[in-house]
């Protein structure tokens, strides 16, 4: 042993275990901080003690009460404690409902009593018109709060406290409108003056990202504490329309992005389509957007997309590792840690995922109780949620450093109104690439991506929001195609406005080849959009397995025809939930329909129409159109030989029954019924 070797210490002392004087005995070294600055739950812990004062971590509802009446001086100023109190009329609701916290104020008003009842009176009278001021929507939202402020002016009245009355009646009144909050704005006005192209294939990657950015943004700008509470609460965001709206927008963007690839016929435009995309994505990471980003990404990962083996073979390597990137980083790999890093290190303007948010605040309300066991409010919970409602508003209060065009503005609205079902986005991926298992390897695994978050969420606007959308996107187009207010448009230019709006039906034919007038235009986006929702064709069907319904999601019982199925999309309900049924049909859409090409409106030569019209008008018909003709026709011929099953299966069970005294039907019967069907000779086999 040399003497390094020697002059080591053992291992008992190096982890931290010192032998004392007397035998035997071990204490334990003090354990010594290396760093000297304080952790983030350290520095959270100390800023809450701080801001919430003498209550400790808990409090009862009295405790706290008072602690925000008492900042409150006999003017009606707030001296001191005014994030507690704003804390408290914030986001009180996630542990105590509004209506119990504004009782709570109108039994203190009646029993307060000694030398301080009249300060201690002024002092609920100036707390409850602090509240109505800072929180308007909470008194349009819940009539119990407004019914509570009165029985607590009646009460003022009787014991001859006009003042009091008087101080709630100049109180500002709620309005049917609803405020969002005292430093919620409204969402940005797109500016007039700047000067873009409404057509897809001659818009900047960059122009684009800002406009869809700021759609986004003024989503993301209408959603209240109110709203992320009701999702927390309900796991569903049916009860906050503004949150709801935002879902949709992020959902609709994803399905645009698909549609808009998979509207070109071949490999090469719907790789520079996919290319002019991933260029968008990486415009929004640097505008810091990643909420419109996520929609993006998602779209371009989706399965529908990511199968298409030719178009992907054609897309540059640094446009592949660019998508790769974009992927990484909002993958929800490690709690989204690639998207937490990026966004913890972004300053300015910023748009957070919305997801994540309330992903966020889901396991804040899940890992502290709303009430201790001792009945009193955890003031920890309140403080993290407050927190984050500050954080909130401070997002919606920054200014985007981009500006949008109303014109085009009008134009993504319209395009985003169109709602494509899942079915309907792999069957036309299908008609581009159809699937060849010997000769492409399968889809390689790809990480789960934030964009699959409640991907069901689709709102349809109303008839009256399409119509004001269509008369919005018409008069925008009038605008940079009718300059000189002609008042009509040519028909190339109204060709190419058609382009931009993918897998749009073909306009109907017209006599004459003339320039098209507003009306002409109005009606036929009118009639793209508005159109009726496919209705159910539902008939008495028997099921030979446990077959639950739809609607109620009740069993089927019976011995035969239990309920009724729909011919179109095999939907299945009870005959008295048939007229309850509010789920649009989700029959199978015809693929000459879906990719038929948009022929042009002039009869000019192919030197006339714009790149994407010429591409669009070479397209031939989709790969093994006779097959799938062959298909629908044998899916007709199935059908209705499966009337003609269920029909004798109802005699057989009549039979059996001894309802009916018919004769079972002789073979001579059916084999007419058969011939009846004139189905077509089978094609002899190839040699």
């Amino acid at each position: 042993m040399n003497r390094k070797e020697s002059k080591r210490k053992p291992s008992v002392e190096c982890a931290g275990l010192v032998s004392s004087p007397g035998p035997g005995r071990v204490r334990q070294r003090p354990c010594r901080r290396r760093m000297t600055c304080p952790t983030p739950r350290e520095i959270h812990t100390a800023v809450a003690s701080l801001a919430l004062g003498e209550l400790g971590p808990a409090c009862s509802l009295a405790q706290l009460l008072d602690k925000c009446l008492d900042a409150f001086d006999l003017d009606g100023t707030l001296c001191h404690n005014e994030y507690l109190v704003n804390m408290t009329l914030t986001v009180h609701d996630w542990v105590v409902p509004s209506a119990d916290l504004a009782r709570c104020l109108l039994a203190f008003y009646r029993e307060t009593s000694g030398e301080r009842q009249e300060q201690r009176r002024l002092q609920i009278c100036h707390l409850l018109r602090y509240w109505m001021a800072q929180q308007p929507e909470a008194f349009c939202l819940e009539p119990q709060l407004e019914q509570a402020v009165e029985e607590l002016r009646q009460a003022a009245v009787q014991e001859g406290r006009r003042g009091h009355a008087q101080l709630l009646d100049e109180a500002p009144r709620p309005t049917a409108g609803g405020g969002r909050g005292p430093g919620a704005r409204g969402s940005p006005a797109p500016g007039p003056k700047r000067k873009v192209s409404l057509l897809f294939d001659h818009l900047d990657a960059a122009e684009l990202a800002e406009h869809l950015a700021y759609l986004d943004f003024r989503a993301f700008a209408r959603i209240s504490p109110r709203d992320c509470r009701c999702y927390v609460l309900q796991g569903s965001v049916r009860g906050a329309p503004a949150l709801e709206r935002a879902v949709a927008l992020c959902n609709s963007v994803s399905q645009w992005v698909q549609v808009m690839v998979l509207s070109r016929p071949t490999a090469p435009q719907r790789a520079r389509v996919l290319a002019q995309f991933i260029h968008v994505a990486q415009s929004l990471r640097q505008l810091q957007s990643f909420n419109t980003l996520m929609a993006v990404v998602g779209g371009l990962c989706h399965s529908a997309i990511a199968r298409l083996k030719d178009t992907h073979a054609l897309l540059p390597p640094d446009g592949a590792k660019a998508l790769a990137e974009l992927t990484e980083l909002v993958s929800s790999g490690c709690n989204f840690g690639p998207y937490r890093r990026a966004y913890g290190a972004c300053h300015g303007f910023r748009l957070p995922i919305v997801g994540i948010l309330l992903k966020d605040l889901v396991a804040l309300h899940e890992a502290l109780p709303g009430r201790l066991p001792d009945g009193r409010l955890p003031l920890a919970k309140l403080h993290g949620l407050y927190q984050q409602a500050l954080e909130l508003r401070a997002l919606q209060q920054a200014v985007p450093p981009f500006e949008a065009n109303k014109d085009l503005v009008h134009l993504l609205t319209l395009s985003l109104d169109l709602v494509y079902t899942e079915d309907e986005l792999y069957e036309l991926s299908y008609v581009r690439e159809p699937r060849c298992p010997k000769t492409q390897p399968p889809t390689p695994l790809k990480l789960p991506v934030v964009g699959d978050w409640l991907p069901d969420v689709a709102l349809k606007p109303d008839p009256s929001t399409i119509t004001k959308h269509v008369q919005q996107m018409v008069e925008s187009v009038f605008k940079h195609f009718d300059p000189e207010q002609h008042g009509a448009i040519a028909p190339l230019d109204f060709e190419r406005i058609v382009g931009s709006f993918p897998l749009t039906p073909r306009p109907h034919s017209r006599h004459g080849e003339g320039p098209y007038s507003r009306k002409e235009i109005t009606d036929f986006f009118l009639r793209v959009f508005a159109a009726p929702a496919p209705q159910h064709h539902f008939h008495t069907a028997a099921f030979k397995k446990p077959t639950l319904c739809h609607c109620c999601s009740g069993l089927l019982w019976g011995v035969s025809k239990q309920g009724y199925r729909c011919q179109d999309c095999g939907m299945s309900c009870h005959k008295q939930c048939k007229e309850l049924v509010d789920v649009e049909c989700k029959r199978r859409p015809s693929l000459g329909a879906m990719a038929a090409p948009l022929l042009p409106l002039s009869s000019g030569s192919d030197e006339d129409l714009s790149p994407m019209a010429r591409d669009v008008a070479t397209q031939t018909e989709p790969p093994h159109y006779e097959l799938w003709a062959r298909l629908q026709t044998l899916e007709q011929e199935r059908d209705q030989l499966l009337a003609m099953v269920e029909r004798l299966q109802d005699q057989v069970a009549r039979l059996e029954a001894g309802v009916g005294g018919a004769p079972a039907p002789p073979l001579a019967q059916l084999l007419e019924g058969v011939d009846a069907l004139h189905l077509p000779p089978s094609p002899d086999p190839d040699p």
